[in-house]
């Protein structure tokens, strides 16, 4: 099944859509990190559970949000693009705040210290499955919430990739009646 709309365009044109859809992923990336860097986080104290929660709420509804546009997009594959650009830093920085928060509320959480590169690095080692073992959850609650997040990867590299297919061949649809 053919991106009708896609390849209905000239090829300049198709380069051009392209690439201003790359830069946007890129730039969206790269907002959502910074973010994570630059925002202050040391007064939320205490809250570890309740940010979590809400980031992957946020996620939840940003993924179901992005899932509707690639359905009505005239490009529905690049639009894809966009959304994984988009959601997959965004769950990576909601997990790694929670891991520096969690360090930050209650020290030795983990087997050394986390900065937020190391609550990053560690976040997207678990998402990797690589686990190199130089950083670990020592604490309950720690293990708790990596645990949450192997199930979460799990998911949106099965089903979330599922769901995103299935609105890419219902959006190219759409464009064929």
């Amino acid at each position: 099944m053919a991106d009708s709309g896609y390849h209905r365009l000239p090829p300049g044109e198709q380069r051009r859509l392209a690439r201003r859809s790359l830069l946007r992923s890129l730039a969206g990336g790269a907002v959502i990190v910074t973010g994570y860097f630059v925002l202050p986080m040391d007064e939320l104290d205490g809250v570890v559970a309740a940010y979590l929660g809400l980031g992957l709420l946020v996620v939840a509804v940003v993924l179901a949000w992005q899932i509707r546009e690639i359905t009505r997009s005239p490009y529905p594959r690049i639009r894809a693009v966009n959304t994984l650009a988009t959601c997959v830093p965004l769950l990576l920085v909601v997990f790694a705040a929670a891991y520096y928060l969690m360090e930050l509320n209650r020290a030795g959480s983990f087997t050394e210290p986390l900065t937020r590169s190391d609550a990053m690095y560690f976040t997207v080692t678990v998402l990797a499955t690589v686990g190199f073992g130089d950083i670990a959850p020592v604490t309950e609650t720690a293990r708790l919430v990596v645990t949450v997040q192997i199930i979460g990867d799990l998911l949106v590299v099965g089903l979330g990739a599922k769901v995103l297919l299935t609105a890419v061949q219902t959006g190219l649809r759409h464009q064929q009646d």
